[in-house]
């Protein structure tokens, strides 16, 4: 299902937009944030899905042989890993030059405070619109339910509300379990694609 959503219908969400940051620097302070898990829960680290398939094959299990039957499956991979991480590090030695506290603050209240303001703001207009036209009601997500990446309910079907970009983003291995909504800002309002 595909509806839009003018922006007379958004109101005071026009009236606010995220900031921009030079190149960059918004995603070193994000990187430098999840690393001290400053906005996060703590993360637990899950098994590769290669490392039980050499523990089936391995008749004793070492960091040797994990390293020699790795390499021998992906001969390339940490050098080609090596460079295209090595390429984006360079572009961050270049932007942490640019990286204040002043910036670091600015980033902080923007995330805190306008992004969680838009995106809720954006969530609660998708789900009232969706709603009259199914005809049912909606709520937004209980905290426990937003822990599982839903983000608010019409009838008793749960939603996961994401811009578009999330699609073409490397995510770490999440998995939701609702139906998803995308959305697309647009000079008049919103595009919005159901995954019913």
């Amino acid at each position: 299902m595909n509806f839009s959503i003018s922006n007379k219908e958004l109101q005071e969400l026009n009236n606010i937009c995220s900031l921009d940051f030079p190149k960059y620097t918004s995603q070193l302070i994000n990187w430098a944030n999840q690393n001290a898990q400053g906005t996060r829960p703590r993360m637990v680290g899950q098994l590769s899905d290669l490392f039980p398939e050499y523990c089936s094959v391995a008749d004793e299990i070492t960091l040797e042989g994990w390293k020699k039957w790795y390499l021998e499956k992906y001969p390339d991979a940490i050098s080609n890993a090596t460079n295209k991480i090595f390429g984006q590090v360079k572009n961050l030695q270049e932007a942490i030059k640019l990286v204040n506290k002043e910036m670091v603050e600015k980033w902080v209240e923007d995330l805190v405070i306008t992004k969680t303001y838009n995106g809720l703001y954006v969530q609660k207009a998708i789900l009232s619109k969706l709603s009259s036209i199914k005809n049912l009601s909606y709520r937004l997500a209980q905290p426990y339910e937003e822990s599982m990446g839903i983000d608010g309910y019409v009838g008793d079907t749960a939603y996961s509300i994401k811009p578009d970009t999330y699609k073409t983003m490397d995510r770490l291995s999440e998995t939701i379990d609702a139906n998803m909504i995308y959305y697309t800002k647009t000079k008049t309002g919103l595009k919005v694609i159901v995954e019913d």
